[in-house]
Parts: structure tokens; sequence; C-alpha cells
């Protein structure tokens, strides 16, 4: 455990010198976070802003410019450590070709190392597109906003394409708001005619940013078997087939899905299960890849390449999930040529095969985004 200086060193060693040194780190290797403590005699602690594997996220004040930060601090582990000086790499490389930030990616302002702890202090910016939706009841968002989200992170993710990345781990808790903004907009409660309408909250601003680059992985470079968060996680790395940019494409495809639904696509932890799920809600698997699958992951399938579900061993709750899945054109009713072209890009983002998948350059041209969709009430 790392032990801090709390006061400047005293010359005469003894029990008062002993009682400054106070740890740094908690045992899982975070950095303790206390308020105005002084983080490489520059940035001032405010508040913690948020903690995952990786380590946490703090608000500061960098007191060479009297603005705000944000600062993730990298726990004191091997492994995490390493993994952030892999970050660095990717955020300066994105920074170097995008100074301007058209391409709407987190931009790297500082990095250092403090006290066994890699530091990468960047904008502060507002919360991530998922705490937003659940302080929101998990209401979808509206139609416009849908598309300007669409291009935004199509747009960010052809660039990291371009410089020969793939991000792995998009999801909406990668995806920052650049303004927290909202207003409230009354929303009638649906089969409830004379019920008091509910509040929903719509924001000012769909301005975003990309955030996360801790598992971005260069195409020529080593590529771990699994990537992605589950929910996102596409068939090709299920099916241990090898992965590339196609994941990328797949991941947005499913969170487009849940901006339009508000509620996450695939939700479960199994992986035969996240399979049967994408068959009721994409149709069946090609048969190609099917038998691609079978050739990798033969516990998976029965003979003649069809999916090996349900097993004897499944459980009624999980039947009854996967059973609850709906397809693609029952979750987005093709009822005017929003959804209908809508449905066409989230169609062919969630492509089984990986080499039929439309590509996110590709998606950018699709007719979804010729179309002037009207600001609606909510």
């Amino acid at each position: 455990m790392v032990t801090c200086k709390t006061s400047p060193i005293t010359t005469s060693p003894g029990p008062a010198a002993a009682k400054e040194q106070v740890p740094c780190d908690d045992k899982e290797g975070h950095y303790i976070i206390t308020p105005d403590d002084m983080i490489y005699r520059r940035y001032r602690t405010v508040k913690l802003l948020g903690q995952g594997t990786f380590g946490k996220v703090v608000e500061a004040i960098d007191t060479e410019t009297n603005k705000r930060v944000a600062i993730k601090i990298i726990r004191a582990i091997p492994k995490y450590r390493d993994a952030s000086k892999i970050e660095v790499r990717v955020l300066q490389k994105l920074k170097e070709r995008d100074p301007l930030n058209r391409h709407k990616c987190i931009h790297l302002l500082h990095w250092f190392d403090h006290r066994n702890h890699i530091c990468l202090v960047s904008e502060l910016l507002g919360m991530c597109v998922y705490d937003f939706l659940k302080d929101n009841d998990f209401a979808p968002f509206p139609r416009h906003h849908i598309q300007s989200f669409a291009r935004q992170l199509l747009g960010s993710v052809a660039f990291l394409h371009e410089l020969k990345l793939i991000h792995t781990d998009l999801k909406p808790e990668n995806i920052l708001l650049v303004h927290n903004e909202n207003k409230f907009v009354p929303v009638p409660v649906p089969g409830k005619r004379n019920a008091p309408p509910r509040l929903k909250r719509i924001l000012e601003s769909t301005e975003i940013r990309l955030i996360d680059f801790g598992s971005a992985t260069f195409e020529d470079e080593y590529h771990s078997s699994v990537v992605s968060t589950r929910h996102y996680r596409a068939p090709e790395i299920i099916l241990g087939l090898g992965w590339s940019y196609p994941c990328d494409a797949f991941s947005l495809g499913c969170i487009l899905v849940e901006f339009f639904t508000g509620v996450a696509l695939f939700q479960t932890h199994d992986n035969l299960e996240h399979l049967a799920m994408m068959e009721q809600v994409m149709g069946k698997m090609p048969d190609r890849f099917a038998r691609a699958g079978a050739r990798s992951k033969p516990e998976y399938f029965k003979d003649g390449g069809k999916l090996a579900w349900p097993q004897a061993k499944a459980t009624r709750q999980s039947r009854k999930e996967v059973r609850a899945c709906r397809s693609l054109q029952e979750t987005i009713p093709p009822t005017d040529t929003i959804n209908q072209r809508f449905l066409d890009l989230v169609r062919r983002l969630l492509t089984f095969d990986p080499a039929q998948r439309i590509t996110v350059r590709e998606a950018l041209n699709h007719p979804y985004f010729s179309l002037q969709i009207p600001e609606e009430p909510y």
C-alpha cells in the first residue's frame, strides 16, 4: 500500500513523523479521494464523479488555468497501469489527428504519474447517456435526438476506424453529454386516459463525446478473445470467430435501439441465451455463419448448424425471457418514413455475419440521415 505525506517532511523522526504516514490507496489499489487534495501540485479535487474497475474519476480545479477538469485516476495495479498507458497512446493519436475535435472523442489535456497512479486529465463534461436514461425512468429519446446521436456516434467511430482503431466497448456508459441541461415535458400515460401526465426530461442539447479508450485496439495488434460489455457484444465474439471493425457497428446498432426503447436490447449473461435472443430479434442465423459458429463452438449448435436452444438445463425463466424478445420490426414499427429508414439502418448494423454488416462509414450515408426529422413534443 502506498503511503503519502500529508505535511512537509520534518527533520526529526519519531512518533510525530510516523503519524504523518497515511495511506493514499485502499486495499483494492484505488486512490482515496479527499476534497481539496492537491494532485500533482496543480489540480485541487472537488468531488468524486464516478468509479469503475479501472479506478476513479474526479472533478478538479486546474490551479494554473482556474478551469474545472475531469481526472481519471487509474488503480495502482500493474495490469490497469499498463492498460492506461495504451489508452494514453490512443488518446494522444486521436488529438494529434483531430486537434479541433470535429469527431467528438474525449480530448486528453494532460497525463502524469501521481503516487503510482496514472492520471488522465480531460475536459469536464456532463453525465453519461446511461445515467440520463436512468434518471428519466428509462424513457426513450425523441426521434430527432436519436438521429443526432446516431450521426455523431457513427462519425466518431468512422474516424477511429480510419485510424485503424477498434473501440471494442461502445455502450451508453461510454457516451457523455457535453451539457446536462434539460427541460420537463408532460407526457400522457399510455392506456390511462384520465391519469395525470408524467414528466419526461428532454435534453436542451444533444452534443456528445465518446470516451473510455482503455480497451481500444489497433487492427494490427493483439486482439483478446473476448471484448465488449455483454449487452453490446457482437455474435462473432460470442462464437469465437475473431473480430474486427464490424463489432463496433453491431454495438452501435444495440445502442440505437436502446435510445428508441429506453432499455437495453439484449439483457442476459449467458452465451447461448444471448444467441437465442439475437435470433428472436434479428431472425435466424444465415447458414454460412451458423456453420462457422458450429465449428468454433459446437456446444451451442445441433446437427445441421441449428442453434441448440433451448437446452434441457435452460430454466423456465430463461425460456420466458427469450420468448419475450420482440423482432426488430415489432420494436421499431415501420409506421412512417422515419421509422422505416431507422429500422433499415438498425437491421443493417445488427447483421449476424460481420462480412455482410454495414460499415460505420456506409451507415453515415444511409437515407435515414437525409431525413429532416421534426421536433416532436416528446
